[in-house]
């Protein structure tokens, strides 16, 4: 059954998404058009999902993590939300969720599973044990115990070095992770990146050869493991180019074996909720080798609704205790985020990786637009104005762009 023309009444529960980026204006959209009431609670800078014509009312937590937890219980008191769904659109409020899940079960559906498996997730240490006691491919990787068993990655060079988690946002965690391509430069940023963060959550791994045809998806709604509703999907272009942020240019496919070595996976986890799967095939041998596992909404997630798989509302249904219908993502939906992927594709171009005609060929129908809808025009509107004042008001705090 198509979850299409499913509506609901305004009796029902409502939902509260935590985060006011792109990631969370997708999931606003797709609960508010249901008619699901929905409120945002800004966890971070960004502000365009509380733009959006569904966004009832918004709300922003404060810095500390107790004090987080507090408010969202006395929030749901003071405004009525007993029994709302709670949904998270970033890894730390996931973390955050699922640490405290049986205090804020009281008040709110929470829809992020318990700590001891979020952590799986959450943790690339323990995802990366996981998946090896699975034999799921991976790039080769190091948790090294000091400078000194830096000398181990020489051969695998170039590599990338990059925190298990971001336990805060610094210049590392912001970019993700850093390349290097000799061992000098290894060692530098090796002692750099200890300042950042604790440095035993550092890792080193092989950066995999291969373009944006290499980088695949599983996106997918699970029960205890079990798949309930999932899409496949080509992240032809990220921004950065070698180890993007984020994901600028998605398309919808068919592919067997990512889904099957995801399917393993959650099923070892036991997952609940929405998660992503992130891998990069490595063209040497036909592996897909495990990248990241992203337990929350992920950030080209309003693709999935337009190719008939509308994450956010069936995860709504989940949590409501309705049955999940039986849905079939539709292969060849394009998804773009203007703001990073002319970017993208123009480091593509100088790269020799894509010509101006191809680019444009790219941006056909069916086309899904990260921020602009024409039935939710403001928050597209108001965009440039909330990024040119973000980015000034991070320069002049002197934080990481």
């Amino acid at each position: 059954m198509s979850t299409a023309a499913l509506k609901v009444s305004r009796s029902e529960p409502g939902a509260l998404v935590t985060g006011a980026s792109y990631r969370a204006l997708a999931v606003v959209r797709s609960l508010g058009r249901r008619g699901v009431r929905v409120r945002v609670v800004r966890t971070d800078d960004h502000t365009i999902a509380q733009r959006s014509r569904y966004a009832a009312a918004a709300s922003t937590w404060p810095p500390d993590e107790h004090d987080r937890v507090g408010f969202l219980l006395e929030l749901a008191g003071r405004e009525h939300l007993d029994g709302w769904v709670l949904i998270p659109t970033h890894d730390e409020e996931a973390a955050m969720i699922a640490r405290h899940r049986d205090e804020l079960a009281t008040r709110y559906r929470v829809t992020t599973p318990p700590w001891e498996t979020l952590r799986r997730a959450y943790d690339k240490r323990r995802t990366h044990a996981l998946a090896g006691e699975l034999g799921l491919g991976q790039p080769w990787t190091m948790f090294p115990a000091s400078a000194a068993d830096l000398v181990a990655a020489e051969p695998r060079l170039p590599v990338v070095i990059k925190p298990a988690f971001k336990a805060e946002a610094n210049r590392l965690t912001t970019a993700k992770a850093w390349r290097v391509d000799d061992l000098a430069t290894l060692e530098q940023r090796y002692v750099e990146a200890g300042r950042l963060v604790d440095p035993t959550i550092l890792m080193v791994q092989e950066l995999v050869p291969g373009d944006g045809d290499a980088q695949l998806s599983f996106g997918a709604l699970c029960a205890d493991g079990t798949v309930l509703a999932d899409i496949t999907a080509q992240r032809t272009r990220q921004y950065p180019m070698d180890f993007g942020r984020a994901s600028s240019f998605v398309e919808t496919i068919v592919d067997p074996s990512v889904a099957r070595d995801a399917r393993r996976l959650l099923r070892a986890m036991r997952f609940t909720g929405l998660v992503e799967v992130e891998f990069k095939r490595d063209a040497r041998t036909g592996a897909n080798l495990l990248l990241d596992v992203n337990p929350r909404a992920w950030g080209w997630q309003s693709l999935c609704g337009r190719a008939g798989v509308d994450f956010p509302f069936l995860l709504w249904l989940q949590a409501s205790g309705r049955p999940i219908p039986a849905v079939a993502p539709t292969a060849g939906v394009r998804w773009v985020r203007m703001a990073t992927d002319v970017a993208a594709a123009a480091g593509e171009i100088r790269a020799g990786r894509l010509t101006a005609r191809d680019y444009l060929a790219s941006l056909r129908g069916p086309l899904e637009f990260s921020v602009f809808v024409a039935d939710d025009p403001l928050p597209a509107l108001y965009g440039p104005v909330a990024g040119a004042h973000l980015v000034a008001r991070r320069l002049l705090e002197g934080r990481p762009l």
